[in-house]
């Protein structure tokens, strides 16, 4: 097993130089590392070189190119994260009054077994599910102000307090477990079917989590797949013998499902953000093609033509 060893700064540039990469300033260059951490910079090497050539850059690559395409994920990371905050807590606080209106405030009543689906194929998934969120409960409730206080005045916390605490994976093994017709009326606003949303919910969940621990989100593939969806044949998007070739469980499926989900104009803001953090990292990118980048994204060429569709 290779052993690896501490490298100072200037080490860190004679690796990058030895692979290929041109460093026209070396002390911008050093206070980037230092200030960013050399792996990191560097996990954004694949878009920079030749195909079974992962360790070597193309000729003429900048340093300041790669970093270039660091602060673009990290810009867009951002900007995908907020908005997914907003439908998280769009979702909870829906799920919430439509639970608490129907089956009462108690945790007692709220979270009775009977409530939630009756197939017995899930039995063992809705006793995990809910004892996850007593478990929240016990764990998180004297620690956040709000169950706090309910907690110490009331003796109980209302599920729309109690959604405060629970992550969105457990909200959405929440709605995954919930009878059919109250599924229904908790995605009536999305004008989505049941099935799509348990899937968008998934990815959701996986995409935030990449967002909220800073990894990295500009190539980022789930496991899972959305459906195909309206706005993949109106961008008229390439298939393959596999389907289509975008939006199914890349970065621009995240689009597609916050296109669902968000108010339009909060989803034309967030549109307009990713194109000026596209155009920007065009200017700045000379030695890789934007439709290069846009490929890696999983982005069709004319992916912003999806912030007027219908």
């Amino acid at each position: 097993m290779t052993t690896k060893t501490f490298r100072t700064l200037d080490e860190q540039i004679g690796i990058l130089r030895s692979k290929g990469l041109t460093v026209n300033d070396e002390e911008n260059a050093r206070k980037v590392l230092y200030r960013e951490n050399y792996f990191f910079i560097s996990g954004y090497r694949h878009l920079f070189t030749l195909k079974g050539e992962k360790d070597n850059y193309i000729k003429g690559t900048t340093f300041d190119e790669l970093y270039a395409t660091f602060v673009f994920d990290r810009r867009i990371r951002n900007t995908f994260f907020k908005n997914i905050l907003i439908v998280e807590n769009n979702l909870k606080s829906i799920m919430s009054y439509q639970l608490s209106k129907k089956y009462g405030i108690k945790e007692k009543d709220y979270l009775e077994p009977t409530n939630f689906s009756d197939d017995a194929i899930r039995s063992r998934q809705v006793y995990d599910v809910l004892n996850k969120v007593k478990r929240q409960i016990r764990v998180n409730g004297n620690k956040h102000t709000a169950t706090y206080h309910y907690i110490n005045n009331y003796g109980y916390i209302p599920l729309w307090i109690l959604v405060k605490v629970l992550s969105f994976g457990i909200m959405s093994e929440f709605f995954d477990i919930l009878k059919l017709e109250d599924k229904e009326e908790i995605i009536k606003p999305y004008q989505i079917d049941v099935e799509t949303m348990v899937v968008f919910l998934a990815l959701l969940s996986n995409f935030r989590n990449v967002c909220a621990h800073e990894d990295m989100l500009y190539d980022h593939r789930t496991q899972r797949s959305i459906p195909d969806t309206k706005y993949h044949e109106a961008l008229g998007i390439e298939k393959n013998e596999d389907g289509y070739i975008y939006g199914k469980n890349d970065l621009f499926s995240l689009v597609i499902i916050l296109k669902y989900m968000l108010r339009d104009e909060e989803f034309y803001e967030m549109i307009d953000e990713i194109k000026r953090e596209v155009d920007l990292l065009d200017e700045n990118v000379d030695i890789v093609p934007l439709d290069h980048i846009l490929n890696k994204i999983g982005f069709p060429s004319n992916w912003y033509d999806i912030k007027d569709l219908d």
